[in-house]
């Protein structure tokens, strides 16, 4: 079984946990190889809401499995599903990273989502706009305005981990931003790009430099969607363990993509066609989900 040392530094600070596993080499979505870290798998666990006393029986449970080259994605598999029978609610936002990505197939539950948490930030929002640029026409995924700023973001969503929005996207995206700003017409003042994954190390570079604004799953570093989602607790019904796939479709298709909506759509659950007993099940778990991260 795994030992695990707990350091003191004489400050009132977040344990950190070192366990003697730390030395196996495993693999991320990348293909890139790191070393294994408890402290990060304590971390993620932290934002699932799980109480201390389960978190720390779930990273024994790990460790007592790791092996050397395992996939991260087979340890996130083994952490949630030790966790789902611990405590299945926590699991719920444990998986969020991955109900994301069961947002598709198509990219458009994704913008509707990236809306709505734009509406929770007090931005008056449009989907799928068309814009005249200087040159061409433009369909905006969506107009966002707040303050008196107006702001257009491209989404782009994707399924499979590791993939990595690279450079090409936001120069592309970029020169559609200047020629819609070169219309006078438009009171366009902010480009955007909102993406579930990454970007590479030159799209952040480019964006900086020409003054391009990036939303990805952990950038602007502590600001990213990750982040936003955890503290404001908009979690996407793709999370929800109490609703099968089957059933998510249709209310995706309704326009209905957060947990806190679910909370007050019983009528909704009811003609999809579930018991009387599940949409309470359902109801306590999005209700779960929907309270606010207060973790610093």
């Amino acid at each position: 079984m795994s030992i695990i040392l707990l350091l003191n530094c004489g400050r009132k600070k977040e344990p950190n946990y070192i366990s003697l596993k730390t030395k196996i080499q495993i693999i991320k979505a990348s293909g890139e190889k790191a070393w294994f870290s408890s402290v990060k798998l304590r971390k993620s666990l932290q934002r699932s809401g799980a109480s201390e006393a389960i978190i720390e029986a779930v990273i024994q449970e790990v460790q007592d499995h790791l092996q050397e080259g395992m996939t991260t994605k087979k340890i996130y598999q083994l952490a949630f599903n030790i966790l789902k029978k611990k405590h299945q609610p926590a699991a719920s936002k444990y998986k969020l990273k991955k109900a994301i990505m069961e947002l598709g197939p198509s990219g458009y539950p994704f913008e509707k989502y990236v809306s709505e948490i734009l509406k929770y930030q007090g931005h008056k929002v449009k989907l799928n706009q068309n814009l005249k640029g200087l040159c061409v026409n433009h369909e905006i995924d969506i107009l966002a305005e707040r303050d008196g700023i107006q702001k257009v973001f491209e989404c782009k969503y994707h399924n499979l981990q590791g993939t990595i929005c690279d450079v090409k996207i936001p120069l592309y995206v970029h020169s559609r931003f200047n020629d819609i700003h070169a219309n006078l017409e438009n009171k366009v003042s902010e480009g955007w790009i909102a993406t579930n994954t990454r970007f590479s190390t030159d799209a952040i570079a480019y964006a900086l430099c020409s003054k391009l604004n990036l939303l990805g799953w952990d950038y602007p570093e502590n600001k990213g969607l990750r982040e936003m989602i955890d503290q404001a607790g908009l979690y996407p019904i793709t999370c929800l363990q109490s609703l099968s796939q089957k059933e998510k479709v249709p209310m995706m298709e309704a326009g209905l993509v957060l947990c806190r909506d679910v909370t007050f759509n019983k009528k909704l659950l009811k003609e999809i066609g579930v018991s009387a007993e599940s949409i309470e099940e359902i109801i306590q778990e999005a209700t779960f989900l929907s309270q606010r991260n207060l973790l610093e």
